[in-house]
Formats: C-alpha cells, sequence, structure tokens
C-alpha cells in the first residue's frame, strides 16, 4: 500500500527535485585543438630559425621594379584572358543550345577539344605557331590552285599577318589562354542558362521578342545568379594559372620575374616564397570582390532570417501554441 497522503485541498504541491545540468564533454575537440597548436607552433618555429628562407633578401626583392612591373602584367593578362573568354564563351553557350545540328555540333567539338588540352601544353604549342607557317593569311579557301587551274596569276587573300610576331610574348599567352577558358565558360554560361524555366522564354517568344533578344532580356540576366560564382572561381583559377606563361615565354609575367631573380642569386627559396605571398595577396582580394559580387547578384535568392523576423516568428508560434 502507498504510504503517501493527498495534498490538502487550498495548498501547493512539493517542488520536484532540482535537475543538475552538466554540460556535454567533447574531449576529442581539446585534444585536436592541442595537436594543431602544436602544428602551428613548430611551423612558427621553422619559418622563424631556418635561415635558408632569408626573409630580408626577400623582402628587398620581392617590391623590387621588375617584379612590380610583372604584377601589374599578371593583373592585364588575368583580366584581358577572362574578358575574351566570357565573351567567346557566352557565343560558344548560345551555339551550343541552338536547335541548329551544325551550329551546336561545331560548339560541342570546340569545347571538347580545349578542354582536354592542358594549358601549358597549349601555351606551347601556340607559342611555336610560328614554325608551323611564317605567314597566316585570311581569304578564299584553295585559291592559288583555282587560280593556276585556270590560267589565271594572282590570289584571293583578303589580308593576313607574320606568325613569328604574333604567336610570341603577350600576344601569344593571351591567345592560349583566352581559347581554353571560352570552353569552360561556355559550359557555365550554358548550365546558368538551363537553370532557368523554360517558360520565360516561350513568354518572351509569345510577346514578340526574337531569341537573341529574349537571350539578352530575360535568360541572362536571371542566369547571373547561377553563372557568378562560377565564374569568380575560374577569375582566380585564371590568376593562378597566369604562371603557366613560362613555357611561352613570357618575360614581363610576375613568376617569370621571381624565379630570374631566385636563379641569378641563387635564392630559390626565398623567392619562391615571395612567389607564394604575392599570389595570396592577389588571389585573396579576388575573393573579396567575388563574395560582394556573389551577394549583389543573389539578392532575393535564398536570404537569410534576419533576428527580429525570427523572434517575430517565435512569438508567433508560442502565440498559436496557447
Amino acid at each position: 500500500m502507498s504510504t503517501e497522503t493527498a495534498p490538502q485541498p487550498g495548498t501547493r504541491p512539493a517542488p520536484p527535485d532540482q535537475v543538475k545540468a552538466v554540460p556535454v564533454r567533447h574531449p576529442g575537440r581539446w585534444v585536436a585543438t592541442a595537436v594543431i597548436a602544436v602544428l602551428a607552433a613548430m611551423f612558427i618555429h621553422m619559418l622563424a630559425t631556418n635561415p635558408v628562407f632569408q626573409w630580408d633578401f626577400m623582402l628587398d626583392n620581392m617590391f623590387s621594379g621588375p617584379v612590380l612591373r610583372g604584377a601589374r602584367t599578371t593583373l592585364i593578362m588575368t583580366v584581358a584572358a577572362m574578358v575574351l573568354g566570357v565573351v567567346l564563351g557566352v557565343v560558344l553557350a548560345v551555339m551550343r543550345l541552338s536547335p541548329n545540328p551544325v551550329v551546336s555540333g561545331a560548339a560541342w567539338t570546340y569545347i571538347w577539344f580545349f578542354r582536354a588540352i592542358p594549358r601549358i601544353v597549349l601555351l606551347f604549342f601556340v607559342a611555336n605557331l610560328g614554325a608551323l607557317y611564317a605567314r597566316y593569311e585570311f581569304g578564299f579557301p584553295f585559291d592559288q590552285q583555282l587560280m593556276d587551274l585556270f590560267g589565271f596569276e594572282g590570289d584571293w587573300r583578303l589580308f593576313g599577318f607574320d606568325g613569328n610576331e604574333i604567336f610570341v610574348g603577350f600576344t601569344a599567352g593571351l591567345l592560349g589562354l583566352f581559347l581554353s577558358e571560352a570552353a569552360y565558360m561556355a559550359e557555365i554560361v550554358r548550365a546558368g542558362m538551363q537553370s532557368v524555366d523554360p517558360g520565360q522564354a516561350e513568354a518572351a517568344s509569345a510577346l514578340g521578342m526574337s531569341r537573341g533578344k529574349a537571350m539578352r532580356r530575360i535568360v541572362l540576366p536571371q542566369a547571373m545568379r547561377v553563372i557568378i560564382p562560377p565564374t569568380g572561381n575560374e577569375t582566380i583559377a585564371m590568376l593562378k594559372d597566369t604562371s603557366l606563361l613560362i613555357a611561352v615565354p613570357v618575360s614581363t609575367e610576375l613568376n617569370f620575374q621571381l624565379r630570374a631573380i631566385g636563379s641569378r642569386t641563387f635564392q630559390v627559396i626565398p623567392m619562391a616564397v615571395a612567389s607564394i605571398l604575392w599570389y595570396l595577396a592577389l588571389t585573396s582580394v579576388l575573393m573579396v570582390g567575388q563574395y560582394f559580387l556573389e551577394r549583389r547578384f543573389s539578392r532575393g535568392f535564398g536570404a537569410r532570417e534576419t533576428r527580429a523576423q525570427r523572434s517575430a516568428r517565435r512569438a508567433r508560434e508560442v502565440g498559436s501554441s496557447k
């Protein structure tokens, strides 16, 4: 039989025993923190005590005139290659989505070819195109053969240029980089365009817009939200890939200048560290720009709930539960 007595009318029941809350312990986190701290201390100790780094020599040379001109060339090359690559990539993406099988097949062949070739191999090939033909001319194909066949003299060439003057230095490097980048940008733009509801283009067509105008006014502006993040990543990758211009070579490029100083002074490690610091700084600036650009084009999509909105929502939930 139970010995508990029922509470008398008008009296309050005894409060329950207080529960002592014990926080959950995570010993693994403290172990990981200690290991990371030890490794970080070892790394700092190596940087501070190893005389091979030659920090004074590195700081004296990484901001010299040739290196600063090399950084400027790297930035100019990055911007120029990306602008040309984006423009050509948009054209290729539109061609890729064309209902015409010849146009779509030509765009697919271009994308397949340039995505399959490593950039350093492509740059080396472009830099040696002057050996393939001394002069490149544009006009009617087989013109000289046809003129000889019918007994005429002359040719049907419209214009031309000297290959040994074009496929060298900065021009050769820019050509190789933007032709390769266009293939990747074409796939990025195509994915962005296909992310837009097809009904948008159908509605534009019903309003009398041409396919090109619908692409410019309706599809591409909505696709920018999908296109911008990978394009920012491609820009950062392009900045780093300018170091491959040593295969051309482009003697005014940042990596070339730093390696030249290291080879000339037999201080390879300090100049390699200087190169790492330069690319870290430049890519960090691009990452900051990418962040603000993504936020600009993502307005209205997946907006985070503010603190005031969250408080109001919780108040409504509490009120509805009563």
